[in-house]
């Protein structure tokens, strides 16, 4: 692709996100997300091969629906209340169609069938601008409404979000249908929260977007797609190897890595809510994903693949490492001890 094309839409992503969390009018915000939605496409069949046109298409036709139902919603809300303003959204039958729509479009359970899927025929840096960039516009407007939803509707589809997240990436060997159901999991956890404390489920995005973004980055540096690729990967860089296992233990949320906070804070507030047995639930669903990342790391550290050749290392390239990913390996792992300061913060 032309390095002025792929400006342009980078631009236009970077664009249609600011416009949707800086508005306070529905139909601004709406452009904005539509916006977000067509700059991406393009980015998505570069590739030129057919699972990337299938990928593009399935993800145009999720979002066209949930975006026609965004506009849906918000005229009926217009047309009951008489404005067009974010923060009055008071009638029921629209706040319900507004929050399947940002599930569609976030891929919350039971509408996730279509992430795994479309992440699958797409390059590593387009997962990664579907798995992160794209999840800001629709919870912006998820935490700027978290007051008015339906309680018991995000419940419901944060504890499907979490057992469904973690019982699909059991039995996957594709290392980016892993990572959907790795974020199905975690929006799992945003929502759950975003009612009675907006400020962790932006603490929790905020760290779901750090594991991400360096898994991610990892992969691509390791040029590793599936476990088989993974389990060669410390003989071509051991020290990116090691760390990844950090990063794999922090997204399963075990302390004292940067994963473990926001699951911590969250079944605190969910036991001050007095939602001790949904608590417990979403507890046991967190550790269908803890096995998968364990698998990942026993795979990585303890596996070996056959190899023909006499020698014990593979041949290693250099590669150019920018100092972004040891700076999200860092915060990956050691944001823990920081706990009561972002809790002075909230």
């Amino acid at each position: 692709m032309s390095p002025y094309a792929l400006s342009m839409l980078m631009s236009s992503l970077a664009v249609g996100t600011i416009i949707t969390m800086s508005s306070h009018h529905w139909f601004l915000a709406w452009m904005g997300l539509e916006i977000n939605t067509l700059a991406i496409i393009p980015l998505m069949t570069k590739m030129h091969h057919p699972r990337a046109a299938e990928s593009a298409t399935k993800y145009f036709l999720t979002q066209a629906t949930a975006s026609a139902l965004i506009l849906f919603s918000t005229t009926i809300n217009a047309w009951m209340t008489g404005e067009w303003t974010i923060m009055n959204m008071t009638n029921h039958t629209p706040t319900v169609i507004f929050t399947l729509a940002l599930a569609i479009k976030l891929g919350i359970a039971p509408f996730h069938l279509w992430l795994p899927d479309v992440l699958q025929g797409l390059n590593m840096l387009t997962c990664l601008i579907l798995s992160t960039w794209q999840k800001l516009a629709p919870m912006a407007l998820m935490m700027l409404t978290s007051h008015q939803l339906n309680t018991n509707l995000l419940i419901a589809m944060a504890l499907m979000s979490t057992i469904i997240g973690g019982w699909g990436g059991l039995n996957q060997t594709q290392m980016r249908k892993i990572m959907a159901y790795s974020s199905i999991a975690h929006l799992g956890w945003m929502i759950l929260v975003i009612s009675f404390a907006p400020s962790l489920a932006l603490l929790n995005l905020f760290i779901y977007l750090v594991l991400t973004s360096s898994m991610f980055l990892m992969l691509m540096t390791l040029n590793s797609t599936n476990t088989n690729k993974l389990s060669i990967s410390w003989l071509k860089t051991p020290t990116l190897a090691a760390s990844m296992m950090a990063t794999l233990m922090a997204l399963g949320g075990l302390p004292p890595t940067s994963g473990f906070l926001p699951k911590w804070l969250i079944l605190q507030e969910m036991t001050k809510q007095h939602l001790g047995t949904l608590s417990a639930l979403m507890a046991m669903s967190a550790l269908l994903s803890l096995f998968f990342y364990i698998r990942l790391s026993y795979t990585i550290s303890m596996t070996s693949p056959p190899n023909i050749s006499n020698s014990s290392l593979t041949w290693r390239k250099k590669k150019n490492l920018t100092y972004v990913i040891p700076i999200l390996i860092i915060m990956s792992a050691t944001m823990m001890p920081i706990t009561p300061t972002l809790l002075l913060l909230n």
